[in-house]
C-alpha cells in the first residue's frame, strides 16, 4: 500500500505562509528564518515559491529527488523548486495548457541557478530517444554560451545576470522538447566601458584571456596580462571559486554543442577582442588654425590590430574618431570632436558592438534550437530577469528596470485574483470582490504614451535646442507635479521643507515596493544611446564576416534620416510583447530572496530579507491568497488524511468522499461558516480550522499509537509465552535422547574395550608363533648360502686371473661410454640449422662416434626446422633454391638478391585499378608482375614494359595504357640468356618456325632478373613436361635475333660510367650491341 504523504508532515515552521497564524511581517520574516536554519530554503505561498539562496550545495537537487516529486501532487511533499516545474510541466502535458515560470528577485538571489534547476528537472522527466536528447543538451547548452557573454561579477553576486532573459520551450503533443527560443532584454552594455569599484567586465573578456591557447591569442593580437586593457577592472579581476580558464573551454564545448561552426566560434572572438584593443584607444587635443580643437590618437599600434582583426581601413575609422557628418535634407555639414566627444565616440561604439554581439548570439542560438516541425506547440516559458533595484544611486536602468517589475507585479496580482476566480467558479463557490492595491496608476504613470515619464523622456530627446538632465526634470515637474506618487523638490506631494533627502536634481516614485530616488544625471545620454553615423558607416566598410550584419544602418544605399528609436522606447516595446506573451500562459512564480550580502551560507540578516519581502510584494500575495479561503484540499485526500476523527468514517469509507468529509466536518461539530464545499473540493477559511483539524489528528495518530503498541505487546508477549512452551518440550524430549545415547555408548566402550583385550591376547600368542618360524627358516638359508659359496669359490678359483682383465676393461669402456653420452646432453648446441658449433671429442678412439652423432643430429635439426615451413614458404625456399642452383657462382648479381624476398606482384595488378583493363585481358593467375624496359635494336635505348608471366605464357603491355604489345606461349620459348656480370639483361629466345618468333627474340632489363628467370624455369619446366626444358645460357656473349637479322649482344666491364653506376648499352654496328657494366658492381 502506497503511503501517502503531505505537506503538513513533519512541518518545519509553516510550509506555506497562507497557513501563518498570526499573519504578520514579524512572523513572516521569522518563520523564514525558522526554515532557512534547518535547510528548508522553498517555502509557498499557494502556488507561489519562494526560494532562499543557501549559498552552499545541498542534498535536495540530486536524482533520486527528481524522481521523488514526479507525478506527485503540489502539495503532497515538503516544498521544493522540483514540485512547481512538475505541476507546470504536468499541466502542459496532459491538459495542454501553455505555462510559464515567472522568476524574479535581486542580483544574487539566485534566479539563473532557479532557472538551470527547472530546465534541468523538464528536461529529466521528460521523454528519452536519440533527437530529444539532442534537443535537450542544446537546450542545457544554451546557459553557458549566454552567462559568459552577459554575467559578471558584482559587489553582490559573482556570476550576475547583466541582461534579461525569457525563453520559451517548445513541446510536441507527448511533452517531449521540440526546441526553444530565446528573447533577451536590456543588456547592461554601459558594463563594457566601465565597471563599478569591486566588480568586473563581461566573463568572457577573462575567460578569453585566461584559456585560450598561445596561439589563438597570438591570432587575434591579445596579451594574458589584464592591466594592459583600458576596459577590464583590475581590482578584482581573480575571483574565488571561479576559474576562468575552465569556464573557457566550457564555453567553447557549449558553442559546439548548440551548433556554432568553427569560423562563427573565430568571428565572435576576433569581435571581443576588437572591443578590448577600443579601449586601449586613447586621444589628445590638437589646435586648429580657427581656434578650435580637436582630437588626434596618440598610438596607433591598437587602432592598427583592431582594423586588422575588423577588416577596415585605419584611414576611415580615425577619421571616424576625428569627425562627424550631420545631414540634413540635401546638407552635409562635418564638425570635428574634441577629446571628450572622441572618447564618447569610442565607447559609444564599445558599447554597441558588444550589445549587437550578444543579440546576434542569441539569434544565432535561436536558430540553433529552434522547433523545426511545422505544427502546433506546446509552451513553456521560463523568465529569468532583474528584480527591483533600490540602490543609494539610481540612474536611467534602475528606473526601467523597476518599471518591468511594476509591469510584472501587476500582472502577477491581475493571474493571480484571475486564477482565484476562475477555482471559485470552477467549484461553484461564491466569488467576493478583494481589496488589494492596484499599481497600475503607477505603471500609467511612467509608460502614458502623452504625460508619462518615458514619453516625455523621448520628446525632450527629440526635441531640436539645448537638451539637458535638467531641462528634463523641469519637464516632468510641470506636467507630474500633482501625481500622488511622484515626488520633487517642486512638486505638491514632497515636503521638501522638512524631508531633506530629496535634493534638486532627483525625482522620487513610490512604487508599490517602495519609494525610489532616482538622479536624473545621465537620463537622456543613456536614453538616446547614440551612435554616430560616421561609426555606422565605417563599420559597415570592414571585410568582417559578422560587422555588416551588426551595422546595417552603415550601408551608403540605405541612409536614414530618421532618428532611431530611443533605449526606453524600445525597452517599453519589448515589455509590452513580454506582458502580452505572459497573459496568454497560466503563471508559475519563483520569489528569489538573497539572505545576506556577504555570500556567505548560515547568515540570515533580518533587515536585508525584510527589505527584499517588500519589494517582492510577498505579504500583499499573501493578503490576497487569504482574502478568500486559506486552505483547499480535494475531497479524497482530506478524507484519507482525517477520517480517523470520526467513528463513522474509519476506517473505512464506502460511499462518495464528498459525503464522507460532510460526515466527518458535522461530527467535529466545526462552525459552517469556516468552510464551503466546492465540486471537488472542501475550501477552509481560516488556518486555525486547519490547526484545529491537524491537532486532533496528532492526538488521534497518538491515541491510534498507543492502541497499536497495546495489541502489538499483548500479542508479542503470548507469542514469546507459546515460544518458551514450544521450547521446554523440544529441548525435554532432546535430553531424554541424549540421556538414552549417552548410556548406550557408555555399554558399547566397554564392550569394545574387553573385546579389544580378548583379540589382543590372541595376536600376541599367534605373533610369538610366527616369529619363532622365520628364524628357523633364515637360519636353515643362511647356512645353505654360506655352504654353496665354499662350494663355487673352490672351483672358480682357477679360472679367475685369465679372464679378469678382459672384464675390467669392458667395465672401463662402459663407464666411458656412459660418462660421453651423459656430457653431449648438456653440451648439445642449438636448434638453428646455421650453428656449427659441436663440442670437442674427449677421447681419440671415439672420433667415428663423434663425427656421425654430428651429422645425425644436424640431419634431425634440419628436419625439424623444416618441418616448421607452411607450404608458401616451402615454396619461397624452393625458389631460392633453383636460383642457387642455377646462378651461384655462375652470375655476379646472384649474391646481392640472396638477401631479397621473391614477392612475385610487384604492380598489385589485381587491386590496382589503373590496371583494371590488363588484368580483366589476362585470363589466368599473374605469378610475376613487374616494369621491365624493353631494349630497342637501333640505339639500344629501353622502352618500359610490363612484364606478367602466367602458367602458360609471357605478357608484355604497355606502362601507361595496359595495352598488351605481345603475348609469348611459354612452350615457344628455347631458352634464356644472361650475362656473367652484374647487370639485368636477359634475352627470351624464342623457337625458329613457333608463331610467335616472327617479330623476333625479345632483350629486357630488370632490377628483378634472377627472380623473373627463376620463375621462367620453374613455370617452363611444368609447362614443358613433356618436352624439352627451358635453357638458362650464361654467357657474356650471346646472339638475339631481330626479325630477319642476328645481333650479337657484347657485356664489357668498364672502370666508370658518365652516368654514375648505371648500366648503359650502345650500338656499335649493325650487327653488335655493347652493354657497359661498370666493375665496381
Amino acid at each position: 500500500m502506497e503511503v501517502k504523504t503531505s505537506l503538513l508532515d513533519n512541518m518545519i515552521g509553516v510550509g506555506d505562509m497562507v497557513l501563518l497564524e498570526p499573519l504578520s511581517e514579524d512572523s513572516f520574516i521569522e518563520n523564514l528564518r525558522n526554515r532557512f536554519d534547518h535547510n528548508e530554503i522553498y517555502t509557498y505561498i499557494g502556488s507561489v515559491v519562494i526560494s532562499m539562496n543557501p549559498y552552499r550545495s545541498l542534498p535536495i537537487f540530486t536524482p533520486d529527488k527528481v524522481e521523488e516529486y514526479r507525478n506527485r501532487n503540489f502539495y503532497e511533499l515538503s516544498p521544493h523548486i522540483y514540485a512547481l516545474a512538475d505541476e507546470a510541466y504536468r499541466s502542459l502535458r496532459d491538459q495542454d495548457k501553455d505555462q510559464c515560470i515567472l522568476i524574479t528577485g535581486e542580483s544574487g538571489a539566485g534566479k539563473t541557478e532557479a532557472s538551470k534547476l527547472v530546465m534541468s528537472y523538464v528536461a529529466a522527466v521528460c521523454g528519452k530517444g536519440q533527437e530529444v536528447n539532442k534537443v535537450k543538451e542544446q537546450l542545457l547548452q544554451s546557459n553557458p554560451v549566454l552567462e559568459a557573454f552577459g554575467n559578471a561579477k558584482t559587489v553582490r553576486n559573482d556570476n550576475s545576470s547583466r541582461f534579461g532573459k525569457y525563453m520559451d520551450i517548445e513541446f510536441d503533443f507527448k511533452g517531449d522538447p521540440l526546441g526553444g527560443v530565446i528573447s533577451n532584454y536590456l543588456l547592461e552594455k554601459s558594463r563594457v566601458v566601465k565597471q563599478p569599484r569591486g566588480e568586473r567586465n563581461f566573463h568572457i573578456f577573462y575567460q578569453l584571456l585566461s584559456g585560450a591557447s598561445d596561439d589563438t591569442l597570438k591570432k587575434l593580437k591579445l596579451d594574458r596580462d589584464f592591466s594592459k586593457y583600458n576596459y577590464l577592472s583590475l581590482d578584482s579581476a581573480a575571483v574565488n571559486g571561479l576559474d576562468d580558464a575552465a569556464n573557457f573551454r566550457t564555453v567553447r564545448n557549449a558553442m559546439q554543442i548548440v551548433g556554432f561552426m568553427e569560423d562563427e566560434v573565430q568571428s565572435v572572438l576576433e569581435l571581443v577582442a576588437a572591443v578590448l584593443k577600443l579601449g586601449n584607444i586613447e586621444f589628445k587635443p590638437e589646435s586648429r588654425c580657427n581656434g578650435t580643437d580637436e582630437s588626434r590618437i596618440k598610438d596607433k599600434n591598437d587602432l592598427k590590430e583592431m582594423c586588422e582583426l575588423l577588416g577596415i581601413e585605419q584611414s576611415v575609422l580615425e577619421r571616424a574618431f576625428s569627425y562627424r557628418t550631420v545631414e540634413a535634407k540635401l546638407e552635409k555639414v562635418s564638425t570635428t570632436l574634441n577629446v571628450a566627444q572622441a572618447y564618447y565616440a569610442r565607447d559609444a561604439l564599445a558599447k554597441n558592438l558588444y550589445s549587437r554581439l550578444f543579440s546576434w548570439l542569441v539569434t544565432r542560438i535561436n536558430e540553433s534550437i529552434k522547433a523545426q516541425t511545422k505544427t502546433r506547440h506546446k509552451v513553456m516559458g521560463v523568465l529569468d530577469i532583474y528584480g527591483f533595484e533600490i540602490f543609494e544611486d539610481n540612474s536611467f536602468e534602475q528606473f526601467i528596470i523597476n518599471y518591468c517589475n511594476e509591469k510584472l507585479q501587476q500582472i502577477f496580482i491581475e493571474l493571480t485574483l484571475r486564477e482565484e476566480q476562475e477555482e471559485y467558479v470552477r467549484e461553484g463557490i461564491e466569488w467576493t470582490n478583494i481589496e488589494y492595491f492596484n499599481n497600475a496608476i503607477i505603471c500609467d504613470l511612467i509608460e502614458n504614451h502623452q504625460n508619462g515619464i518615458l514619453a516625455m523622456l523621448d520628446e525632450e530627446c527629440l526635441r531640436p535646442g539645448t537638451v539637458t538632465d535638467e531641462t528634463f526634470l523641469d519637464k516632468l515637474n510641470t506636467i507630474c507635479a500633482e501625481h500622488q506618487h511622484f515626488e520633487s523638490r517642486l512638486s505638491k506631494n514632497s515636503k521638501f521643507l522638512t524631508d531633506h533627502s530629496l535634493p534638486h536634481s532627483c525625482f522620487r516614485i513610490q512604487h508599490y515596493a517602495g519609494k525610489v530616488l532616482y538622479r536624473t544625471e545621465g537620463f537622456v545620454d543613456k536614453n538616446n544611446d547614440l551612435l554616430y553615423r560616421d561609426m555606422s558607416q565605417a563599420m559597415y566598410k570592414a571585410t568582417h564576416s559578422l560587422i555588416k550584419q551588426l551595422f546595417p544602418e552603415g550601408n551608403p544605399a540605405k541612409v536614414n534620416l530618421k532618428r532611431p528609436p530611443t533605449a526606453g522606447f524600445q525597452f517599453r516595446a519589448s515589455v509590452g510583447t513580454l506582458m502580452r506573451n505572459l497573459q496568454t500562459k497560466n503563471p508559475n512564480y519563483i520569489r528569489c530572496i538573497k539572505p545576506n550580502d556577504k555570500k556567505a551560507a548560515h547568515i540570515f540578516t533580518d533587515s536585508l530579507v525584510r527589505h527584499q519581502a517588500r519589494y517582492l510584494g510577498l505579504m500583499e500575495n499573501v493578503r490576497v491568497r487569504r482574502a478568500g479561503y486559506a486552505f483547499r484540499q480535494a475531497y479524497e485526500p482530506c478524507l484519507e488524511r482525517y477520517k480517523m476523527l470520526c467513528k463513522r468514517t474509519w476506517p473505512h469509507w464506502r460511499g462518495p468522499a464528498r459525503e464522507g468529509v460532510e460526515v466527518l466536518m458535522a461530527d467535529l461539530q466545526v462552525p459552517t461558516e469556516e468552510y464551503s464545499y466546492g465540486r471537488s473540493k472542501i475550501f477552509i477559511r481560516n488556518p486555525r480550522t486547519l490547526f484545529f483539524l491537524e491537532e486532533r489528528r496528532r492526538q488521534c495518530l497518538q491515541d491510534l499509537a498507543t492502541l497499536i503498541q497495546k495489541i502489538y505487546r499483548g500479542w508479542k508477549c503470548r507469542s514469546h509465552f507459546l515460544l518458551l512452551k514450544e521450547s521446554q518440550i523440544v529441548v525435554a524430549a532432546w535430553y531424554r535422547r541424549f540421556a538414552q545415547q549417552k548410556k548406550y555408548k557408555k555399554i558399547k566402550s566397554a564392550t569394545t574395550v574387553m573385546q579389544s583385550y580378548a583379540r589382543g591376547w590372541q595376536a600376541r600368542k599367534l605373533l610369538r608363533e610366527l616369529k619363532y618360524q622365520k628364524r628357523c627358516e633364515e637360519a636353515v638359508t643362511t647356512i645353505s648360502a654360506f655352504w654353496h659359496g665354499t662350494q663355487v669359490r673352490r672351483e672358480y678359483r682357477k679360472f679367475f686371473r685369465a679372464n679378469a682383465g678382459k672384464k675390467i676393461y669392458d667395465f672401463t669402456i662402459q663407464r666411458i661410454m656412459q660418462k660421453y653420452f651423459l656430457g653431449l646432453k648438456s653440451t648439445v648446441p642449438s636448434m638453428s640449422p646455421v650453428d656449427m658449433n659441436w663440442p670437442n671429442r674427449p677421447y681419440l678412439f671415439l672420433d667415428g662416434v663423434h663425427t656421425e652423432l654430428r651429422r645425425i643430429f644436424h640431419l634431425w635439426r634440419c628436419k625439424k626446422y623444416r618441418s616448421q615451413f607452411t607450404e608458401e614458404k616451402k615454396a619461397v625456399y624452393e625458389e631460392k633454391l633453383e636460383a642457387s642452383e642455377i646462378f651461384k657462382d655462375k652470375k655476379t648479381l646472384y649474391p646481392s638478391s640472396v638477401s631479397q624476398p621473391f614477392k612475385g606482384d610487384y604492380l598489385e595488378i589485381s587491386k590496382n585499378p589503373k590496371y583494371q583493363k590488363l588484368n580483366s585481358a589476362v585470363d589466368e593467375k599473374v605469378l610475376l608482375a613487374d616494369v621491365v624496359n624493353k631494349i630497342n635494336r637501333a640505339n639500344g635505348k629501353g622502352t618500359p614494359r610490363i612484364f606478367l608471366l602466367t602458367k602458360k605464357s609471357v605478357v608484355l603491355a604497355d606502362q601507361k595504357t595496359g595495352q598488351v604489345k605481345a603475348s609469348v606461349p611459354l612452350p615457344d620459348l628455347s631458352s634464356v640468356s644472361v650475362s656473367t656480370q652484374s647487370d639485368g639483361f636477359f634475352a627470351l629466345r624464342l623457337k625458329e618456325g613457333s608463331a610467335s618468333a616472327i617479330k623476333g627474340d625479345f632483350l629486357l632489363s630488370s632490377e628483378h632478373l634472377i627472380e623473373i628467370i627463376t620463375k621462367l624455369h620453374r613455370t617452363g619446366a611444368t609447362a614443358a613436361a613433356d618436352s624439352e626444358q627451358l635453357n638458362i645460357d650464361i654467357s657474356d656473349e650471346f646472339l638475339v635475333q631481330f626479325k630477319q637479322d642476328k645481333v650479337c649482344v657484347k657485356f664489357i666491364q668498364a672502370a666508370a660510367l658518365k652516368n654514375g653506376n648505371s648500366v648503359s648499352c650502345k650500338r656499335k654496328n649493325n650487327r653488335l650491341l655493347e652493354v657497359s657494366v661498370p666493375a665496381s658492381a
